[in-house]
């Protein structure tokens, strides 16, 4: 082998040496702007503390027809004593646009102020533009406390 062709090698192995490199640079300038910008869009996933059932109130707490919103976990639901004394106990939470609902004692039903979603005391969708119903809750009274917890409903 003569020295030119040595030499041409060198050039060449040379070439190949620096091209990976500058390709490798490429790629990882590309991840360093690719990545940050793919965790904003994909946002990592909340997680609630695991709750089963609240104290939501002493038994003595509500009058009959009245309501009292608490904290279940990460939402919030809404108690309701009925005119019998019984309770009920719904996600407070609209299913339309996730505005809090409230309890409306004249008319004994649910309703969303966002935009005018009615709900009867059962949790259904009565008028407006809510599409699903609310999700009920089940109710305990216990040594003088109200219960709520997550469940089948007898």
């Amino acid at each position: 082998m003569c020295e030119c062709e040595n030499k041409k090698k060198n050039v060449t192995s040379r070439k190949k040496f620096i091209d990976i490199i500058l390709g490798s640079s490429l790629v990882m300038w590309l991840g360093s702007i690719l990545y940050p910008i793919g965790r904003f869009l994909v946002p990592p996933e909340v997680t609630g503390p695991d709750v089963n059932s609240v104290e939501a109130a002493m038994a003595n707490e509500l009058a009959p027809n009245s309501h009292k919103i608490f904290r279940f976990g990460r939402m919030p639901v809404i108690l309701i004593r009925l005119s019998d004394g019984g309770y009920k106990a719904l996600a407070a939470t609209c299913t339309h646009l996730d505005c809090t609902v409230q309890y409306k004692s004249d008319t004994e039903q649910v309703w969303c102020a966002c935009h005018n979603g009615i709900y009867d005391i059962e949790g259904r969708n009565i008028s407006g533009p809510p599409p699903k119903p609310l999700e009920q809750f089940e109710v305990v009274e216990s040594q003088g406390k109200i219960i709520v917890r997550r469940g089948k409903l007898a």
